[in-house]
């Protein structure tokens, strides 16, 4: 009999996701992994390293066992104490060699990415085999897993040589083009600060430059140019606002921009001592042409965009001023730069802009080809190119002189490989797509989210401008990734590159699979990475030929629903992708030991997702033993800032079954997922995980009793669909989560109609954050009611839901409150009880004269009102917590006086009362 192992018994889920997503909010340099290059989607070191852990540690054994290991999993999981070596880690260390009984035990990673679960597994004493058909994937990989472990320090100081060497060559070409701007006399003398760090020179350091693209005006008969600018806040602080103003000049049909200073404590003060508003500029490039007042739509823009007619207008400089905090803002000067016969030199020695097409067929992730910005070299300005141009150039140079001085040509690949992730790095900080922060006083990145959407105002940020984000500062990073990854272990890992379908290992090599798939149409990581590979390209291209031999990543093989790969056939890229994951875990089940385990991440919202990723374990011959949600995500990142997103990963565990077995649904499969239901709603509502994250991960449970068979039957011999299963079980949550929610046994929430059960768990799941109609739509369909169409919950005056292009968004009590009908009886019988508590809020809280009137009508069944009320008053509803909707609000305040104005009042007029 197989080894049971801590993951499939327990693990704390709460301390492991408080270490990860504490790592993710905040671990930043000092050699943490993502300070390397950019990969999205990477796993917390925190979460990674307890999956791996967890996959080779035996259960505890007593209750004091069990007990000690919340304490102990924080301090393995912790960020800062993982550079020190913990006594933790120490035994943890010990724990899996004596798994390996005498030898290191293999783990693989056949979706390696980024190289976070690797990069664990040598850290707990494992070794690693990562595997990804991207290049930009595998050159991370290299530079993480590889390289430090076989060089050590020797690499570290090679690359800190060359590197420096590089960025000063680069500086001496290129300084001229991002001039100092002279500092009054009289301020220089009085500032020793300023004199003590530049070296006495009278002069301010550039850190950004502030742009507006702008297009011709379309209105007749003019000829000056319109900025499309979206808002000009430079500065967003209290006591420190700053701002552009928009200087019109009808008469020569110009716009410049005065910089304007507000010490105010509020926005509002601050624009009303301006007279304008910084914010109140385009929308989605739509504005008004500033010389004659005739409006510019958003189609403009587009059509001027695709006859290569947008241009670029600087607003302001921002320079760091050592003498005080914060940054200083100048108007826009004159830059002389003789930038296109810079670009013709570069060209003639081989380095031209990138000419390699976006993503077609993409409108969701990659914007700005629709507006003519179709090639990776458009989306930088002439000035950034001729920066990363030279940078490309200066590191084949540098490669070709380490492999004459150190006479090892692996040895001079390695070194070059960072100048090249270097070049990389900048990439992302030196584009036309990167906002200025106004909060923070800084440059963003190209990639805030997994997208390239249009920017109408960017910042360029001065690569030598000694500020966050210049070349030296992510040099430095480089090199703390290269210190903290040589202490990780002294075993390099085999990193392979090549398709998680085809894998170069034998059959039974294997200790343990955990790995992070991809997660059906969430995103083409081959698409987002072309940004980084046309880069990489032009810098390695001669140092590691076989990884660039296309013009862009290859997508053909990638496992992912990509329907513009399929001629737009939505069908045909669910069963590639289908194809693709079952013949990826096929190879799991063939280099797996017989006693070995497989731990899958993953984060898909629908049932779809989850039955493709379902079927391919099953068929491939695994079962699933547990599942674990971790929180594995960043508070307030950029991608799902406005929209209801899974805060959890669920990481799900499974191990090979035996062929053959046929499980009877009735009988033994359905009760026995009940019971996992209810047991697991309860635990992970115990520990605080709710929403969203609750139900997917009750859902992941609830597939063992299932995973266990070949074949699920049903009473009339039909196999059971695992797509009818998932239905089955997500069914099962949702009524175990509603008893909770409402505080009573299923019978209780039988009383309650199926719309008014909606609004809850929608609450419950999602709080007020709109949400993807598909990913809604799935829990409307769980609850047997119909999101959109004639008579559905989106339909008419009452409806409860608001349906846009993109997302839907539940309707509060002050959405509908108002409306005299909402809660009335009608043909069709009942109204749901959220529409009479709905208008019961509003009438309580506008019109209390109409209350009497109102319950007269309608006549509720108090008891199940309450019970409505209570639930959505309750902390268990996602949003809640800390922060109460208003909704919540109002309901706080019904309740404390629910039986003078509510129970009493109906009490008496109830017929024969």
């Amino acid at each position: 009999m197989a080894r049971q192992a801590m993951i499939e018994d327990y693990i704390p889920v709460e301390q492991i996701s408080f270490e990860s997503s504490r790592e993710k909010n905040s671990a930043r340099g000092n050699g943490h992994i993502a300070s390397l290059h950019i990969w999205w989607a990477r796993r917390p070191l925190a979460a990674a390293r307890a999956a791996v852990y967890a996959t080779f540690a035996p259960p505890a054994q007593t209750p004091e066992e069990r007990a000690a290991l919340p304490a102990f999993f924080t301090d393995l999981c912790h960020w800062q104490q993982s550079l020190a070596v913990p006594e933790a880690l120490r035994v943890a260390r010990a724990a899996v060699a004596n798994a390996g009984d005498g030898r290191r035990p293999k783990v693989l990673d056949l979706f390696a990415g980024g190289g976070a679960i690797p990069l664990e597994a040598l850290r707990l004493g494992c070794d690693a085999v990562a595997v990804d058909l991207n290049p930009v994937a595998h050159l991370i990989q290299l530079c993480t897993l590889v390289y430090p472990q076989k060089y050590g320090q020797r690499l570290g100081d090679a690359v800190k040589r060359w590197g420096e060497d590089v960025i000063a060559s680069a500086e001496r070409e290129l300084g001229d083009l991002y001039p100092d701007i002279p500092m009054p006399t009289a301020e220089a003398e009085a500032n020793p600060l300023f004199r003590s760090r530049i070296g006495g020179a009278s002069a301010l350091k550039p850190i950004a430059y502030l742009w507006t693209r702008t297009i011709p005006s379309p209105a007749r008969g003019v000829t000056g140019r319109v900025p499309l600018v979206r808002q000009t806040w430079l500065s967003y602080k209290k006591g420190k606002f700053v701002a552009a103003r928009p200087i019109v000049d009808r008469e020569a049909q110009t716009v410049r921009y005065d910089i304007v200073t507000s010490a105010a404590k509020t926005e509002e003060e601050a624009i009303a001592e301006w007279g304008f508003d910084p914010a109140g500029m385009s929308v989605r490039g739509a504005t008004t042409c500033p010389y004659s007042g005739a409006p510019v739509t958003g189609e403009h823009v587009k059509q001027a965009g695709m006859r290569g007619e947008l241009g670029e207008q600087m607003i302001a400089v921002v320079y760091s001023d050592p003498g005080q905090r914060g940054k200083r803002y100048v108007e826009a000067g004159h830059l002389a730069e003789n930038l296109s016969a810079r670009l013709g030199a570069l060209a003639t020695s081989g380095f031209c802009a990138p000419d390699e097409p976006l993503p077609a067929g993409d409108n969701r992730n990659f914007w700005t080809s629709n507006y003519g910005l179709d090639q990776f070299g458009k989306l930088h300005t002439a000035r950034q190119l001729v920066f990363l141009l030279t940078l490309c150039r200066l590191t084949r140079d540098a490669a070709r002189k380490i492999v004459t001085e150190a006479n090892d040509p692996d040895f001079a690949a390695a070194v070059a490989a960072y100048l090249g992730l270097l070049v990389g790095r900048m990439a992302d900080r030196e584009s036309a797509l990167c906002r200025w922060n106004n909060v923070d006083e800084s440059t963003a990145t190209t990639y805030a989210r997994q997208a390239l959407p249009m920017v109408w105002d960017f910042s360029e940020a001065n690569p030598f401008g000694n500020a966050s984000g210049d070349v030296g500062t992510q040099l430095e990073n480089i090199l703390g990734c290269i210190a903290h990854f040589g202490a990780t272990s002294d075993r390099p890992a085999e990193v392979i590159h090549g398709r998680s379908q085809r894998l170069p290992l034998d059959d039974n090599s294997i200790d343990a699979v955990v790995t992070d798939p991809p997660y059906y149409d969430n995103i083409s990581y081959a698409d987002l990475s072309d940004f980084f590979y046309v880069w990489h390209k032009r810098a390695l291209g001669e140092v590691f030929p076989a990884l660039y031999v296309n013009a862009v990543t290859p997508k053909k093989a990638e496992a992912v629903v990509a329907i513009q790969r399929h001629e737009g056939n939505a069908a045909v890229a669910a069963t590639f992708y289908e194809e693709q994951m079952r013949l990826a875990f096929a190879e799991c089940h063939r280099v797996l030991r017989p006693d070995a385990v497989l731990v899958c991440v993953y984060a898909h919202k629908t049932t779809l997702g989850w039955s493709t990723l379902v079927d391919s374990l099953r068929n491939s011959g695994f079962q699933v033993t547990e599942a674990w949600p971790l929180d594995t995500e960043m508070k307030g990142r950029s991608a799902h800032q406005d929209t209801a997103s899974l805060a959890s990963s669920i990481f799900l565990v499974a191990r090979k079954r035996q062929r053959g077995a046929v499980g009877d649904y009735a009988t033994t499969v359905r009760p026995e997922m009940v019971n996992i239901v209810e047991a697991r709603v309860g635990e992970l509502m115990a520990v605080g995980i709710g929403g969203a994250d609750l139900v997917i991960a009750s859902v992941g449970a609830g597939l063992r009793p299932f995973t266990r068979y070949d074949r699920v039957e049903l009473p009339n011999g039909d196999e059971l669909p695992s797509a009818r299963f998932l239905e089955e079980v997500q069914r099962e949550v949702l009524e175990t989560v509603l008893a909770a929610v409402f505080a009573v046994n299923r019978a209780g929430v039988g009383k309650v109609d199926k719309a008014s059960r909606f609004y809850v768990l929608a609450r419950y799941q999602y709080g007020a954050a709109p949400v993807e109609f598909g990913e809604i739509n799935v829990l409307a369909n769980g609850l047997g009611v119909e999101l959109a169409g004639p008579g559905s919950l989106a339909d008419g005056p009452r409806a409860i839901v608001a349906i846009t292009k993109s997302s839907v968004a539940l309707r509060t009590h002050e959405d509908r409150g108002a409306s005299p009908d909402l809660g009335l009886p009608s043909a069709a019988g009942p109204a749901p009880l959220v529409d009479v508590l709905h208008r019961l809020l509003w009438l309580f809280e506008h019109e209390r004269a109409g209350l009497d009137p109102f319950l007269t009508r309608t006549l509720p069944d108090m008891t199940r009102l309450r019970l409505l009320a209570n639930a959505l008053k309750g902390k268990a509803l996602a949003g809640a917590g800390d922060v109460r909707t208003d909704e919540q609000k109002a309901v706080d305040r019904l309740l404390a006086q629910w039986d003078r104005l509510v129970s009493v009042r109906t009490l008496f007029d109830r017929p024969g009362a």
